[in-house]
């Protein structure tokens, strides 16, 4: 772009957002400003830009810039355009829906259960948490410790005698009332009172239980309280930080780089424990310094979940903007500290540490999986290859047909861009013909809108699939799309499989060889999302048409049933008497439903 200094000169001295745009209009970069002009001409000014910066410029066209009352509304107006308008040379974090949480339901006798999305009123969650399996492993702990049930509510209104959790000493069995409502209220606050991080409050509320019991010669009290007391002990060895109060609820955030791989690692604590951590990857970081990317990925990240109270994090940034946009969001003070001491010092490094080895373990695995596309490139003799597509089809005799295409780009799966595709209107159990209308529906908008085609398309199948496939892409005049099959060999064993080329060619590749690593690699996933979006259609279906069937039973009474069991299978344990409790189901329509299911 040609600098043209009187444009330069016109902009204001205030806080805003510009855009750099290129000569189609398409936006190559959002960046915010606490001065305009003296943000947007330092590009022009710097003859040290990185590589990344200097191609953006070269492509740049015009730059647009919007004006705003505060910095902190550049930093949230900058972040929602990113959002919108995904810019190439923007530092993008995927955008997580949303994070599990730990949840104690408000039954009667509740339940500690695994949970996504936001909780009824009534029930107290707890979190979030970084990843599932940190939700499990605590659920796992505080079972040991105060014997808090898990089962679903479908499970637990129709037990009839204690389950097997209630034989190993993990469940009190209030399903079948062996502890009293009371007690059990008590298991749950304290509970309630170690996951809002009052460990030391609860280990000397459960002490004094002890000493009293003890001086009353109730013995066996007292050893029940002095066990949990020990598995207490275990619990805050393996999750619990030390912290001050303020502390009790932090992010440790660090940035890493390694062979040209930048990681972000995300450390949640919440009511002083250690929830555990995550590492995040973005999208568009090449040539980005570790500070610019742990800036985006602040705004990014906690414009979209809970914020605690204090952020450390591992790099020196600009807070003051960030710190007020954060605190208007959260409704209270939220501070971001470069600078920690003492124990807080110690999070920061092992955040720091292991951002490092998430950043060398990509890398690597980047290298690997560069050599596997290399390789294959290689032995199909392309020119280029990048993109790859695989489609596969799974149904069980028929019923339930759907499709699935993945994609493979760069050096990865590339999820986005999964698809799943419901076939119908063929032979149940045709193959083929699923192949050819899969693909139909794939590339018909390729053809109309000109969109993205891949540089190899994989077809899981023989040389009936291969052939179907290949009259779809004439049918879509996409004939010139290099489609291969991958016919399954011998029993089926991996490393059997046969290359099969649209014209006929068959090729074996060796066991070691790294491009066929690739594409078993591919096959197998095309494989596993068809198999999981067919499970589902066919569970929905039968659920449907199982309830569908009974005579009395339309839409509103197959609703009420489904939500008041949690599902078939829980109106299928239902006894007769259940079934009546349900709003508009008499006794007499009960026993139908009972003698229908069985």
């Amino acid at each position: 772009m040609a600098v043209d200094k009187d444009f330069l000169a016109s902009l204001p001295t205030l806080p805003g957002v510009y855009r750099m745009i290129d000569a189609e209009g398409a936006v190559l970069y959002v960046g915010k400003a606490k001065d305009l002009r003296k943000r947007v001409s330092s590009y022009f000014q710097k003859t040290d830009q990185s590589p990344r910066i200097q191609l953006m410029l070269r492509s740049v066209d015009r730059i647009d810039t919007t004006v705003t009352r505060t910095e902190a509304e550049a930093l949230l107006l900058e972040n929602n355009l990113i959002k919108g308008l995904k810019p190439r040379f923007n530092i993008l974090f995927r955008d997580d829906k949303s994070y599990p949480y730990l949840l104690l339901t408000g039954h009667r006798f509740p339940r500690l259960a695994y949970f996504r999305g936001t909780p009824k009123k009534t029930d107290q969650a707890f979190g979030p948490y970084p990843n599932s399996y940190a939700v499990r492993e605590s659920i796992q702990l505080l079972q040991k410790v105060f014997l808090l049930r898990t089962c679903e509510d479908t499970v637990f209104a129709n037990r009839s005698r204690p389950c097997l959790l209630h034989q190993i000493k993990r469940c009190t069995a209030p399903c079948v009332e062996l502890v009293t409502e009371d007690a059990y209220a008590r298991d749950v606050a304290e509970a309630a009172q170690l996951l809002k991080g009052e460990a030391n409050a609860l280990t000397e509320q459960l002490t004094a239980q002890m000493n009293a019991a003890a001086a009353s010669l109730d013995f066996e009290t007292a050893a029940f309280l002095r066990d949990r007391l020990r598995m207490l002990a275990t619990v805050r060895e393996k999750q619990f930080v030390d912290t001050t109060g303020s502390d009790a609820d932090a992010d440790v955030v660090a940035v890493a780089e390694a062979g040209g791989v930048i990681a972000v690692n995300l450390t949640m604590i919440r009511g002083g424990r250690h929830l555990g951590d995550r590492s995040f990857f973005p999208q568009h970081g090449e040539g980005a310094s570790p500070a610019e990317a742990l800036e985006a990925f602040l705004l990014q990240h906690y414009l979209e979940h809970p914020v605690p109270a204090r952020i450390f994090v591992s790099e020196a940034i600009e807070t003051d903007a960030l710190e007020a946009l954060l605190s208007e969001q959260a409704g209270r003070k939220v501070s971001v500290q470069h600078r920690a001491t003492g124990e807080r010092r110690v999070w920061v490094t092992m955040a720091q540490a292991n951002a490092r080895l998430s950043a060398e373990r990509r890398s690597a695995d980047r290298t690997h999986q560069s050599q596997r596309l290399a390789a294959l490139r290689d032995t199909l003799e392309l020119p280029a290859l990048n993109r790859i597509e695989c489609f596969d089809i799974s149904h069980t005799m028929g019923e339930a047909t759907v499709a699935s295409c993945v994609v493979y780009e760069g050096d990865d799966m590339k999820k986005s861009d999964y698809r799943r595709y419901n076939i119908g209107g063929i032979t149940p159990g045709d193959d083929y013909a699923a192949m050819h209308a899969a693909l139909i529906k794939r590339f018909h908008r390729s053809v109309e809108e000109n969109g993205v085609l891949p540089d190899l398309l994989l077809i899981d199948g023989g040389k009936g699939q291969v052939a179907m496939a290949v009259d779809a892409m004439a049918e879509l005049g996409l004939g010139e799309v290099l489609l291969l099959g991958v016919a399954k060999g011998e029993a089926r064993k991996p490393g059997l499989e046969t290359l099969i080329f649209a014209d006929g060619r068959e090729l074996r590749l060796a066991k070691d060889h790294p491009g066929f690593h690739l594409i078993q690699q591919i096959r197998d996933e095309a494989h596993r999302f068809a198999i999981t979006g067919h499970r589902a259609k066919r569970g929905k279906a039968r659920v449907q048409s199982t309830l569908e069937d009974i005579p009395g039973i339309g839409p509103k009474r197959r609703k009420q049933l489904l939500e008041h069991f949690g599902g078939l299978q829980g109106v299928r344990n239902a006894g007769v008497d259940a079934l009546a409790t349900v709003n508009g189901i008499s006794r007499e329509l009960a026993e139908t439903i009972y003698n229908a299911l069985h």
